[in-house]
């Protein structure tokens, strides 16, 4: 079996490879509202930058990215969320970095 840390099994579907059953079975969904017209310009695995690299004392420290589960539109607004099970020390770091830096409310679903 192939679990990560947390207990949830990495799936492997038509539609590529997901990190839990949650994630996919949101994924299916959103896949729907797309296809009702509901949202738009559906992505997944969107990988933002939220603190560049950089050299300090001629050492070189490598940027710091969080990639968001899903990305879409929804009523002109841009909307990009997270499938949650278990919501670790680093991600609720990233997650306030990232809504600092790009001024949009991460969505926990």
């Amino acid at each position: 079996m192939n679990f990560n840390k947390y207990h949830a099994k990495k799936i492997d579907t038509p539609d590529g490879k997901f990190d839990s059953k949650k994630e996919y079975k949101r994924w299916c969904e959103l896949k729907l509202m797309e296809k009702a017209g509901q949202i738009k310009d559906l992505k997944r695995q969107v990988k933002y930058e939220i603190l560049p690299k950089y050299e300090l004392n001629g050492k070189k420290i490598r940027g710091i990215n969080y990639v968001a589960d899903f990305v879409y539109e929804k009523n002109g607004s841009k909307i990009v969320e997270d499938c949650k099970g278990f919501k670790t020390p680093v991600y609720k770091i990233k997650k306030k970095m990232f809504e600092y830096k790009y001024q949009i409310e991460l969505k926990e679903s």
